[in-house]
């Protein structure tokens, strides 16, 4: 090739600075995918964009391989370092709302937590999920409906959520723990689902990884707000996946994982009936909440939710 040239025959422009974006997109042009070629196209051009933004130096590139290196070493079967790293980035709730988002006065969704590693054990309507003196007693109440307002008969209704120190079972040393403040559920002929249990308790994410020292360079905390888990499944709707959150919890307003949104925040009001509470076979004082359920259509802009593991 002549001194004097600055294209290659068959291989196009050179590689420059100004021009790296568009050089690199270029050697996309025969991907036989298009949805594969559009999201590398976005993703080369956005990375380049921020390399050349900061201007990024040789020792913060070779940092942020290690970074990367080290967060796929923590990965393991029942932990994902990545997934964790989009959460506290945002991404992961970013792509959750983007792909769930909710029409009309349908239930917002929210990430699905690690948490959900083993299955929840089959129980009847208005059993205690809970351990014995664990924590502050608690009556869940709700209702399954459709767009319209409508029950939704069987609706299948599968919950989890952290113990009174803000730990899950799966966390326990005693594996006679595991499917304890779990539960599914199906509801009765008018949608209606209830059980007894105990108010969950904020707790922190994993943070003895690459994802906890990123948040400690960020000077941010790692806790999430106490809240309980939903998985609601019915034939003919979207799956959604969603919190409950404890509106008196610490948190709120600054989630690790930027998980709540306002319309999942609930009152637990405190219930002081003797009467009502030997009926229902839990101490007196007890704590409340109802949740309304409003599912989707199949096929709809919510989609269906998955119940991919996270870091959260």
């Amino acid at each position: 090739m002549d001194a004097g040239r600055d294209v290659q025959p068959g291989l196009g422009e050179l590689f420059t600075e100004e021009r790296s974006a568009e050089v690199v997109c270029a050697s996309l042009a025969a991907a036989p995918d298009a949805r594969v070629r559009q999201v590398l196209e976005s993703l080369v051009r956005h990375l380049h964009s921020f390399v050349k933004d900061v201007e990024l130096t040789e020792r913060e590139w070779q940092q942020a391989i290690a970074f990367l290196t080290d967060t796929g070493h923590k990965c393991d079967d029942t932990r994902q370092e990545f997934i964790l790293l989009s959460d506290v980035l945002g991404v992961s709730m970013l792509v959750e709302t983007i792909n769930h988002r909710a029409a009309g006065q349908a239930t917002e969704s929210t990430v699905t937590g690690p948490f959900h590693v083993v299955e929840s054990p089959p129980r009847e309507l208005g059993a205690d999920i809970s351990l014995p003196g664990s924590g502050e007693p608690c009556l869940v109440t709700g209702r399954v409906v459709g767009p319209d307002g409508e029950p939704v008969a069987g609706a299948v209704v599968d919950v989890w959520h952290a113990d009174a120190e803000g730990f899950y079972d799966v966390q326990q040393p005693d594996p006679a723990a595991v499917g304890s403040l779990r539960g599914l559920f199906t509801a009765d002929d008018e949608g209606r689902f209830w059980f007894r249990t105990i108010v969950p308790r904020y707790y922190p994410i994993p943070v003895d990884g690459p994802v906890g020292r990123l948040l400690e360079a960020m000077a941010r905390h790692p806790y999430r707000p106490a809240h309980i888990h939903f998985i609601v499944k019915a034939r003919g709707f979207a799956t959604l996946t969603t919190h409950l959150f404890v509106d008196d919890s610490p948190y709120l307003d600054s989630d690790a994982v930027f998980g709540v949104k306002q319309s999942l925040v609930r009152t637990f009001p405190a219930v002081d009936d003797p009467d009502r509470a030997r009926d229902l076979g839990l101490p007196n004082p007890f704590r409340s909440v109802d949740f309304e359920i409003s599912l989707q259509p199949a096929g709809g802009d919510g989609g269906s939710a998955g119940t991919t593991p996270t870091g959260t």
